[in-house]
């Protein structure tokens, strides 16, 4: 997992309150345990204008102009702007992964579903919640400036705006570790490595029958 420390990023702003991990990334695309090769399909039926397949060619499809992500200012923005309870309804991993897999590498909202909350963080999504209104300035701001960019510290736990002002988010210290580091939960058992090994050599020892050859 690659570590996030600081992002100055392009915001792209998404006026929807409630968006659920199905408009995220649709089912018909979860036929894959990889966590690439989502990008192209995140918010696939806002994005597009006919229905998206999983063999589908998405470079010959049309897309829907009034989308934000389809519009010219928001190309490369790696900052989502969203409304309340993001990322709520199932609890695929899927979603962080297309949200990541197109570029994105924070999402700040005023709220989260609590799976998709912890999904992101384990594969290294930051999720910043801000208060509402809030958050309802940051949207009027990105609309009104073209490459409308914010400035996110972990370390310091700050975002800050193009003219300054900085707000404070809280972050869980367990969550925070994981994502300075770039630590997944394969990355965060393997640190105990040695302590496993020792454990392994000694059960050998007591309960040889445990490991008898077949």
């Amino acid at each position: 997992m690659e570590a996030f420390t600081r992002l100055t990023g392009l915001v792209a702003p998404i006026d929807r309150p409630n968006v659920d991990t199905d408009a995220i990334i649709p089912k018909q695309f979860l036929k894959s345990i990889k966590r690439s090769g989502f990008g192209p399909n995140l918010f696939d039926e806002w994005r597009y204008l006919d229905k998206g397949e999983p063999d589908k060619d998405n470079a010959g499809r049309p897309l829907n102009p009034d989308f934000i992500l389809n519009q010219a200012p928001y190309q490369g923005a790696t900052v989502l702007l969203a409304r309340a309870n993001f990322g709520c309804g199932s609890s695929r991993e899927h979603a962080p992964w297309a949200i990541y897999d197109y570029g994105f590498r924070v999402v700040v909202a005023p709220s989260f579903a609590d799976i998709f909350y912890g999904n992101s963080a384990k594969n290294g999504l930051l999720l910043v919640t801000l208060p509402t209104p809030t958050i309802e300035r940051l949207f009027v701001e990105s609309r009104a400036v073209v490459g409308y960019r914010l400035t996110v510290d972990l370390a310091a736990q700050t975002v800050t705006t193009p003219s300054g002002e900085m707000f404070q988010f809280d972050y869980a210290a367990g969550l925070k570790h994981r994502m300075l580091n770039g630590l997944d939960d394969i990355a965060i058992t393997l640190q105990q490595a040695a302590t496993i090994r020792a454990y392994e050599a000694k059960r050998r020892l007591s309960a040889p029958w445990l490991f008898a050859q077949t």
